[in-house]
Order: C-alpha cells, then structure tokens, then sequence
C-alpha cells in the first residue's frame, strides 16, 4: 500500500465514524505498520479501546487481599499497618469485611496530634460502593468527575467482593504500573479467584506453575507460563481467548497486540 492511499483512508476515518471496532483497529494497526504509531501509543489505544468491555470484577483487588482497618482498632495498630503496607487509603470495616463504613486516608494521621484524642470515626471519608458488572471506562470517568481514587466492589447480593483503584485502571490502559495494592512478590504468581479458577501472571515460571497446580509442563523450551502459551498458539493471544492445555483452561485476562499479562486458569473437568 502507498502512502497517500493510506492517507486518505486515514482522513476518511477521521472525517466520520467508523462503521466498527474492527475497522478501527486494522487502521491502527496499519498506522503502526506504517511508522505513523509508534507501539506504545498503539497499545495505550487499544487499552483504552477495550476498557469498554473490562469488567471491575475482572481486575479487581480480592476482598482476602484487601488490607483494612476496623473501627475499634487503636491508633497504635493503624499506624503500624499504614507503615507496614505503604497503602495510601485503607476500608474501614465496623466488625466484618461486608460492613465497610468509610476510607481513611493514610495522610490524615500526619494531622493528628499527639495530645489529641483519636477517634476514628471522625478521620473517615464515605466509600464508593460500585457492582462488580460495572465496565472500566464508565468506572475511570466517574474517578475523574469524583475525584476518588478507590472504590469498594459489592456482588448482586450487597457483599464485598473487593476493591478497585484508579491505577488498576489505568493499568488496564498503560500497561503494569507498580500499585501498592498490587500483590507482593512474597505471596506468588498465582492467587486464588473464585469457582476453582485462579489468576495467574502470564511471567510465572513453569516450574512454580506445576508446583501449584499439580502439572507437569516442559520447561525446556521457554521458563514460564507466557512462554508456553506463545509456544503453543503462535502468536500472542487475545483478552478472552482460551486455551486448553496438559488438562488446564487458560482464558486470557489481560493482554494487548505485543503482550500477554494475566490469565484465568482452571483444571479441565474430567
């Protein structure tokens, strides 16, 4: 293809809307070809492009995970979580996980003097509570409008499922950015879902991967799960692909056209 038929289809798609998604992202993808898009900003757009059909659930931070502070707890075993965690902003629960009753930012403890009496309740801010169905771009606009920088995930049946934060968003745009409510190297690639399914980073070494799961995958051609995948399909797969393996179900959570990130994976009924 030439440049200036390029450059006309370019200006014809910017003169009106493009009939769907897939048209878009071929012309995309032939500005990349053509050194007009540069691959970062090619995968910022189709970041942005699929936040659309990324539910919270999908990415959010699990409730077991969820590190909060409950309402009875003394200024002592605040402070000590806060320096232990590096978090910003932490629930507050009154007794249970289900009952969250505010946000307390860890910057208005820098407030508080020492002569003061401490009373949580008056440090806290109101929670946003959001449904797990809710799509990441409705959710990344309402933080913008808000302000907010978390909110708390509830199921259908008004339970807390976990928390979500703008940088789990953006994440879902930019690519990784080191979250502090992301998971510690310490606890492992893999992590526990729900339905008997686990998420697991597409870096995790094969040989950690079969230890968890009880597989026993080669890691004689490549060291780690993502490698494997690529081995297997040729190419780097798509958000929502699946791929069954060795009697595992991989389905692809996060991913974008250079890159494979996280992944939903279960045991195969037999």
């Amino acid at each position: 293809m030439d440049k200036p038929k390029f450059f006309e289809r370019l200006s014809s798609l910017l003169l009106r809307e493009p009939e769907d998604r897939e048209q878009l992202m071929r012309l995309l993808h032939s500005a990349h070809e053509h050194a007009l898009l540069d691959a970062d900003a090619l995968s910022i757009t189709e970041g942005a492009l699929s936040a659309s059909e990324v539910s919270v659930h999908e990415i959010m931070v699990p409730r077991a995970k969820m590190k909060v502070i409950d309402i009875a707890d003394p200024l002592e075993k605040i402070i000590a979580l806060v320096n232990s965690t590096a978090h910003s902003r932490f629930p507050v629960i009154d007794g249970k996980r289900d009952n969250v009753i505010g946000i307390l930012l860890a910057k208005d403890l820098l407030r508080i003097r020492a002569q003061q009496t401490f009373k949580l309740q008056d440090w806290l801010r109101p929670a946003v509570f959001i449904p797990e169905s809710k799509r990441l771009n409705v959710l990344l606009r309402e933080f913008r409008v808000s302000h907010n920088h978390m909110a708390i995930v509830v199921d259908e049946y008004a339970g807390v499922s976990g928390l979500i934060t703008i940088e789990d968003v953006l994440e879902q745009i930019v690519g990784e950015i080191e979250d502090e409510h992301d998971i510690d190297a310490s606890e492992g690639n893999i992590r526990p879902d729900r339905n008997d399914r686990y998420r697991v980073k597409a870096q995790t070494p094969i040989e950690d991967f079969n230890e968890a799961m009880g597989t026993d995958f080669s890691d004689d051609e490549c060291d780690t799960i993502v490698g494997l995948i690529h081995n297997h399909r040729g190419r780097v797969p798509r958000r929502k692909e699946l791929i069954e393996l060795g009697g595992i179900r991989f389905e692809v959570l996060r991913a974008d056209s250079r890159r494979l990130y996280t992944l939903f994976v279960s045991r195969i009924p037999e």
